[in-house]
């Protein structure tokens, strides 16, 4: 028997229409999922775009004021994509009035922000699912078999990068997303955030670690009205740039292995360049976000000069097989998100933990804090 929960929507921007997507893909994929998204509600203060939501995807209710969404009883789960500075206040709201929520990283805009939303979710009994879409990656889980197969050996260090060229442009517009206010940490919480999800998820929890960051844009024009997306403002008045265009890392992992962890969201000619390259005692693993199928396999008891092969993940590879057939088939972004669904409504489904959770966000949130400490102190810092 499939039952039917009732979801809405907090925010509508372009990650809003990606777990709406994901929520319509569902049955398709996933059939024997016991629950069914019913999409009920969709909140979003600027004008228009909630009712521009409910006729394209089929909504029940239109909505400006998300605290509507929480007092309404047709909701049993809420999608929080609404911009970083309001994840604790709707995250916690949303717990309080018994809804389990699937909230975009970095959950807030500080370790306490992520614990915040955590305790109110333990509290109240929900469940809560974290956006943290790139371990979703069937390569990803293949990886991280592998390493906790020991096939290539004991590892010894890692490299994780995030590069990316969608502030880059110099007449980008100064929205939220620059602010400590409302931004928080920039590139920090934006895409480092994902390197230490991946980090944690393929090689366990980190130690301590020392980092460096940057502005390299330092100011912005301020927007004429409502922006969307990455939006560019040009003759508005200028205002400086608050948080960091670009972080270093090294890392220390509990196991010994070393790491460096390096994010940019001003990469002239990055676009989307995220992967990691892990380093054990008798082979290695490369990937790459923009060739998500293929996973670099250096394996054997040659040592020097051993070849790397490429291994196109197939059925068996995570959750590859929901959505093709055969190996070297492709997948693409918004499938991860469907993955990441799936894990949403089966911890309800089932009362476990499945996928990246709100400790996994708060985990992160810690590590990013203490990015922050190291730069500003110029030391390393351990993790608590």
């Amino acid at each position: 028997m499939v039952n039917t929960l009732g979801v809405a929507v907090v925010g509508f921007g372009w990650m809003g229409r990606v777990h709406t997507q994901a929520y319509s893909r569902l049955p398709h994929h996933f059939p024997e999922l016991g629950l069914r998204p019913e999409l009920v509600a969709v909140a979003d203060e600027v004008p228009g775009r909630a009712e521009e939501a409910a006729r394209r995807y089929g909504f029940a209710s239109a909505l400006r004021d998300w605290r509507e969404i929480a007092a309404d009883p047709r909701v049993d789960a809420v999608s929080i994509t609404a911009p970083n500075f309001l994840h604790r206040e709707i995250g916690v709201a949303m717990a309080e009035a018994g809804k389990h929520i699937w909230i975009e990283k970095p959950v807030g805009l500080t370790a306490e922000d992520a614990r915040a939303v955590a305790r109110a979710a333990a509290a109240a009994g929900v469940h809560g699912t974290v956006g943290f879409n790139y371990r979703n990656a069937p390569a990803v889980e293949a990886a991280r078999e592998m390493i906790a197969a020991g096939a290539i050996g004991a590892v010894t260090h890692v490299r994780i990068r995030l590069f990316s060229d969608y502030a880059a442009h110099p007449e980008g517009a100064l929205t939220w997303r620059y602010e400590r206010r409302r931004g928080g940490s920039g590139v920090l919480g934006d895409l480092a955030s994902h390197g230490v999800d991946l980090a944690r998820y393929l090689l366990g929890d980190i130690a301590s670690l020392t980092a460096d960051t940057a502005v390299f844009v330092p100011e912005r024009a301020r927007p004429a009205g409502a922006t969307a997306g990455h939006t560019r403002a040009v003759g508005g008045e200028l205002g400086p740039v608050e948080n960091d265009d670009y972080v270093s890392c090294l890392l220390r992992f509990a196991s010994g292995a070393r790491g460096v962890l390096e994010a940019c969201r001003v990469s002239v000619g990055e676009q989307n360049n995220y992967g990691f390259e892990i380093h054990g005692t008798s082979g290695a693993l490369f990937w790459d976000f923009r060739r998500m199928g293929e996973l670099g396999v250096s394996r054997g008891t040659d040592y020097q000069d051993q070849p790397v092969t490429t291994r196109y993940v197939g059925p068996g590879d995570g959750e590859y097989a929901a959505f093709q057939p055969g190996s070297a088939n492709a997948m693409g972004y918004d499938d991860l998100k469907v993955v990441e669904a799936r894990h949403f409504l089966r911890s309800i489904a089932e009362g476990g933990a499945h996928g990246a959770t709100l400790d996994d966000a708060v985990a992160s949130a810690v590590a990013l804090d203490a990015m922050t400490r190291s730069a500003e102190r110029g030391t390393w810092v351990t993790l608590d």
